[in-house]
């Protein structure tokens, strides 16, 4: 079966490994079955200092960093401050080849700020919401909890639910709502992919998810 994104150009349908096809992309069905809605309250924004790499980045995210650092600087706290004096804005890790947000010597996001309750928030999304940047947060934050495996050789990329003990009170929460994955980053996907591309994805959800 067949979903159409727009005049034709994207189409939506399920292999044998229940993943769907939307044009070069391989979309885990756990995006759609799943459910999730982030709860601060509950993790503290954990996931932006948990973990032993920082988020993965873009080359064209790396340089819009570099070159907007003046304008980043102040919505950072002192540490993140004192690191960027020093060093890019962005962090290649070798290990996973992997180019990506700098992590703080206590494995923190460099990006990340606390506000007067202790909640983790990311120095980048305020400024972007304030109007102080005309860009926001990496790609692959805004995405979370979805990843994004790109395959360059064969010219596909593959998206797949990212299950993480610390997000489990956000399963709940969008499991109570019946918020899908996918409707919870309805925005950082059509940043990403397009409004054509989401509109499929969400297509195959109605069709296959009647009742969620």
């Amino acid at each position: 079966m067949k979903y159409g994104a727009g005049p034709g150009t994207l189409e939506a349908l399920t292999n044998q490994e229940n993943m769907i096809a939307i044009d070069d992309v391989l979309v885990s069905e756990d995006i759609v079955e799943k459910h999730f809605i982030c709860q601060l309250d509950a993790c503290k924004g954990a996931c932006c200092w948990e973990g032993d790499y920082g988020a993965p980045m873009t080359e064209e995210e790396a340089e819009t960093f570099e070159y907007n650092k003046a304008e980043i600087m102040p919505w950072l706290d002192q540490e993140g401050k004192a690191y960027l004096e020093k060093n890019n804005t962005s962090k290649y890790y070798k290990a996973p080849k992997l180019l990506g947000t700098p992590l703080l010597k206590n494995k923190r996001c460099v990006y990340l700020t606390f506000d007067e309750k202790g909640y983790g928030l990311c120095g980048i999304e305020k400024a972007f919401k304030a109007g102080a940047l005309p860009f926001n947060k990496p790609v692959s934050c805004h995405l979370y909890p979805i990843r994004v495996i790109k395959n360059e050789a064969q010219g596909f990329e593959a998206w797949n639910y990212e299950r993480w003990d610390i997000c489990s009170e956000a399963c709940k929460l969008g499991k109570k709502h019946k918020m899908p994955i996918h409707r919870f980053v309805k925005e950082a996907i059509v940043r990403y992919k397009g409004q054509a591309f989401y509109d499929a994805l969400d297509a195959y959800y109605t069709d296959h998810y009647p009742q969620s």
